[in-house]
């Protein structure tokens, strides 16, 4: 009797058998997988949704605020944000369908006697739970492929775009000459790339240029937007230089450096040549429509100290020993063509004479080493051929009125060759000018007499002869003045443009007459500052909002075609199911 009941259970077990896996199985196991791979495609989806979506610094995948600026979302966090959607969801979904996994066996299979019978079904489900992690493996693989792709794409374009920005920025350095240099002193460095200050936070940016903060713009630290090249408005912010940290000139970048030492010996008249020269040139750029502006307050001061000395009948204050600080003159001046502007920043170096009479002290004056142009000033009364041709009482003359010193100019001016032939180029100068100076008291003495017939030979007939030889072979172009109280300001204001490489123009012949140049020259802003503006400090750049909602955005048309794809499958199945049930013949 026994007997006959266990082969009933075992002809009942072998038919629910065939049962299970021959309706039951083919039905629940493409369902189940169905469910599960939904499942997990939710949950990534849901997770992917947390940790791209935010717009603030926190979140599931924060972005650390920079030091200075923010690199491109595509360089770094773009594979953080892929990191933490994958290390959440993976560990996630592995737990949960092995923990289903175990809690179908202890239920269905270990639970009770049933067990024997509901195995087509507990294979069925554990099978598809097992096998949806093929198409979740090709999912997370598909969306891998999106972020390499994103980032591929969008790291293409970010290069074109630094190298043609890049590009752009040094046709226009080179098309303009724009020579970038220091004016501070024990510093007088060339300098590739200012650090500019965001108007916002006051962060120093060392390296302001296309790159891997941004190819248009970087993000500060604070939010703000920052341009990275001058013809994107760069030269708006307030630059320093990199090595001394001094604060540099306004426009920077933008127009050009133009380093021009006055070089001469002690109580020459250097200083006294460069007031006026920046009066003259002050009523020349003023008279053709432009303008001259001091870069810094102080040194539109001294300016207007220096001429109300002038008005007065007194001597300019003798200059001090310590290394100067170049006085700093932004010009602008209608072109000879009329058909634009040339502009230049001028840094006038005015040290005292004293730099100038030794080896070491030369050594020091470290802006010679980057200028194309120096204006030379002679003391004639320091030239020993002229103090031994005068008269005791031109002496007493000569002492009575100005100073003078026994620094032979032949031997300045070598000591400054032989430091500039330490350059690359030996020294080369395109322009230099020789400016004799106090020739209104030079003319009252015998020798100075002979000024008339020209200074060149002038100089060549008092003992200068080698000296200038030597400077017009040095110089591309030399060209001589003789400068007193009593000089043309408008030949003073040529010669310094024509120093400093300036070919202004004049104004139009039916233009009105202008009015007279105002005393002293302004310090006004010569450009509009940067304006601040940007998402704030405690949001992420615009940049990484976009890349992140790209992200999202090519991961939402995965999912819906993996689901429509799945549904189509799906669909499919069970029509070949259904005509296997109910075949046609």
């Amino acid at each position: 009797m026994q007997g006959v009941l266990v082969l009933i259970l075992i002809a009942v077990w072998a038919a629910v058998m065939w049962l299970g896996f021959a309706y039951v199985f083919p039905v629940l196991f493409p369902v189940t997988l169905v469910v599960a791979g939904g499942a997990a495609l939710g949950l990534y989806y849901l997770h992917a949704c947390r940790t791209l979506a935010p717009s603030t610094l926190e979140g599931p995948s924060p972005v650390a605020a920079p030091d200075v600026a923010y690199r491109n979302y595509l360089l770094s966090q773009v594979w953080r944000d892929w990191w933490t959607i994958t290390r959440t969801v993976v560990p996630k979904v592995w737990t949960t369908a092995s923990r289903t996994v175990v809690g179908l066996t202890r239920t269905m299979l270990l639970g009770g006697p049933w067990g024997f019978f509901a195995f087509p079904v507990w294979l069925a489900l554990c099978a598809g739970i097992a096998a949806a992690a093929v198409p979740a493996a090709v999912f997370v693989l598909a969306l891998t492929v999106l972020y390499g792709l994103l980032a591929a794409v969008g790291l293409a374009c970010w290069l074109a775009c630094v190298l043609v920005l890049a590009a752009v920025e040094r046709g226009f350095m080179a098309y303009g000459r724009i020579l970038q240099t220091c004016p501070h002193p024990f510093c007088y460095e060339r300098i590739a790339l200012p650090e500019y200050e965001c108007p916002g936070c006051g962060a120093r940016h060392p390296r302001l240029a296309p790159g891997a903060a941004g190819a248009f713009r970087h993000v500060c630290r604070c939010g703000a937007r920052l341009p990275t090249t001058v013809p994107l408005g760069r030269f708006r912010l307030a630059a320093y230089c990199p090595h001394c940290g001094g604060r540099l000139p306004e426009r920077i970048g933008r127009v050009r450096v133009e380093p021009l030492p006055f070089v001469g010996g002690p109580a020459a008249g250097k200083t006294t040549f460069m007031v006026l020269g920046i009066r003259a040139l002050h009523a020349r750029a003023h008279a053709a429509g432009g303008r001259l502006s001091f870069v810094e307050r102080r040194h539109a001061e001294a300016y207007a100290a220096a001429m109300r000395e002038f008005q007065r009948g007194g001597r300019l204050a003798k200059t001090g020993p310590e290394l100067p600080l170049a006085t700093m003159v932004d010009v602008e001046v209608p072109d000879r063509q009329g058909t634009g502007r040339a502009r230049r920043i001028l840094y006038l170096f005015d040290p005292a004479g004293e730099h100038y009479t030794g080896a070491t002290e030369v050594e020091s004056l470290r802006y010679l080493d980057h200028g194309e142009a120096l204006v030379f000033v002679v003391d004639p009364f320091a030239l020993p051929q002229v103090r031994r041709a005068l008269t005791g009482k031109e002496r007493e003359l000569v002492d009575r009125a100005a100073m003078s010193s026994d620094e032979d100019p032949a031997d300045t001016l070598q000591r400054v060759l032989n430091e500039l032939r330490s350059r690359p180029d030996r020294g080369r100068q395109k322009r230099v000018a020789v400016v004799v100076t106090k020739t209104d008291l030079l003319a009252r003495t015998e020798i100075g007499r002979g000024l008339d017939d020209g200074v060149r030979e002038w100089l060549a007939g008092v003992g200068l002869g080698n000296t200038v030889r030597t400077l017009e072979q040095v110089a591309g172009r030399v060209r001589y003045f003789a400068s007193g109280l009593g000089a043309e300001p408008a030949d003073v204001a040529e010669l310094l443009t024509w120093a400093a490489g300036l070919a202004p123009g004049t104004a139009p012949a039916d233009a009105p007459p202008a009015a007279e140049a105002p005393e002293p020259p302004g310090t006004a802003p010569l450009r509009a500052p940067w304006p601040v503006r940007g998402r704030g400090a405690e949001r992420v750049p615009a940049g990484y909002r976009l890349g992140r909602l790209a992200v999202l955005g090519g991961l939402s048309l995965l999912t819906v075609g993996t689901v429509a794809g799945a549904a189509v499958a799906a669909a499919q199945r069970l029509s070949d199911l259904t005509m296997l049930a109910h075949p046609p013949f």
